[in-house]
């Protein structure tokens, strides 16, 4: 067996063709110039302080952040724990046998990072799970006439959750056997919310367009039966029998028509007017059995409804709740990242596992745009990675003064506050406040520490 001899430990080119290959192919960008400084220095044993001092950098920044960080992208890359001190070593053996014999399967094929704002796709590594809510959406979206119901405060995924019940509803469908029409009210004008009629020739009209049917609206509404008979006959005469197989229809933005009382009783019971009709099967028409419904909200149904008419206490109920701690953990892998468990915590602490608050810190962590310190320190300031999200925040509730109030009495306060039940209902839905039974508390550290100085007392 040959000793292993100087000449055969790596020099300084192929060292760097090793390392910055596999951190590409990890990470799909290239090693920065202060870390292939530092790469260097470790090459030929410098300490920390030499090379800070040769490249013009203090000896803390790079022995607490650039070097750490360094190791922990090369490790992740590489596929074994890499360090100053074996550093020599490790890159020799991946020169020798080939940069791919250590590094995981999953790197072969890198996932590309995402700086998620709004819905995953359906083919997102990042979409994380959370049970049993997919599971029972995917088994109710396959019965008859079913009603899902999907409740969570804006950014918790409600959205994600949506497409996802929509794509598995066609692969366990045949191909062109089921149809599937996702429709944000947010598309509609205000106009449109004037009155129940335009409303509802606006969602036959919306409906017949995505599902590229001749446009038969106009010469089929008649004043003679009113707005929810033209509605339901529409259904049952245009769109169902020319489908002739399921039709899943996902209305997402539902909240819009809380806004607008004056048509919100009659929609509601017109939904819940059509789950009823698939439920008497036979006895009534067949074809609503056809009829599947998503119906997704942000806040809680703050108008009065017939509990006998209103569609929000039948089907299927599903409410997204944060992350817990193992799935921020998943989720930090998948961006390649192996927190401790003392990171993760104070991850949570600021956070509380708000998915899309979340999501934004592992990206910018698995970027290296700024360590979790760091991260964690500037996060409540307009130098933070939430400046956009805290700033639109900011002016909604500057922009609604007794909102604002109303927060400011939250973030002030030590213990859970009771408030006027809309002005709760509204924050919770913003994803400001968490609901404890009739009181509220915010929601997680990060909202207490950036606006308990930015919204003026009442």
């Amino acid at each position: 067996m040959k000793d292993t001899t100087d000449e055969q430990l790596i020099d300084f080119e192929a060292a760097l063709k090793v390392a910055d290959t596999a951190v590409f192919a990890k990470t799909q960008k290239h090693l920065k110039n202060i870390e292939v400084a530092v790469l260097r220095g470790a090459l030929v044993g410098k300490r920390y302080d030499e090379i800070a001092t040769e490249n013009g950098y203090t000896s803390d920044y790079i022995k607490h952040d650039v070097g750490p960080k360094l190791w922990q992208i090369l490790s992740s890359s590489l596929g074994e724990k890499v360090n100053k001190t074996n550093l020599v070593a490790v890159l020799t053996q991946q020169e020798i046998h080939g940069t791919q014999k250590n590094v995981p399967a999953s790197s072969a094929t890198p996932v590309k990072l995402e700086s998620l704002v709004g819905l995953i796709p359906v083919n997102s590594a990042f979409y994380v799970e959370r049970p049993p809510a997919e599971s029972r959406c995917y088994e109710e979206i396959m019965k008859p006439g079913a009603l899902i119901r999907i409740k969570a405060p804006s950014q918790m995924g409600k959205t994600s959750l949506m497409v996802r019940i929509l794509d598995r509803a066609k692969q366990q469908n045949s191909p062109g056997e089921v149809c599937t029409v996702p429709l944000s009210l947010q598309r509609a004008d205000r106009a449109v919310f004037a009155d129940l009629d335009k409303f509802l020739r606006w969602f036959c009209a919306s409906i017949t367009r995505k599902l590229q049917l001749p446009h038969r609206v106009e010469d089929y509404w008649s004043e003679t039966f009113g707005s929810k008979n033209n509605c339901t006959a529409y259904f049952e005469d245009c769109l169902l029998p020319e489908i002739n197989g399921p039709l899943v229809l996902a209305l997402d933005r539902v909240d819009e028509v809380f806004l607008h009382p004056e048509i919100a009783d009659d929609f509601f019971t017109l939904l819940r007017s059509w789950y009823e009709e698939a439920a008497y099967g036979d006895s009534g028409n067949p074809l609503w059995q056809n009829l599947r419904l998503i119906i997704v909200h942000s806040t809680e149904v703050y108008i009065p409804l017939d509990i006998n008419k209103s569609p929000f206490n039948v089907g299927l109920a599903i409410e997204l709740n944060s992350f817990n701690s193992e799935q921020v953990c998943d989720l930090a892998q998948r961006y390649g990242l192996n927190l401790s468990e003392t990171e993760l915590s104070e991850l949570m602490q600021l956070l509380a596992g708000h998915p899309y608050l979340v999501q934004q810190a592992l990206y910018h962590l698995a970027q290296q745009d700024s360590t979790l310190t760091q991260l964690v320190q500037t996060a409540a300031t307009d130098a933070g990675i939430y400046c956009n999200h805290l700033h639109r925040h900011l002016r909604n509730l500057q922009e609604h003064p007794q909102l604002g109030a109303a927060y400011y009495q939250v973030i002030q306060a030590s213990k859970p506050v009771e408030l006027e039940q809309l002005l709760a209902f509204k924050l919770h839905s913003m994803g400001l406040v968490a609901l404890q039974g009739n009181q509220v508390i915010p929601s997680c550290e990060l909202y207490s520490r950036y606006f308990s100085d930015r919204i003026p007392s009442p």
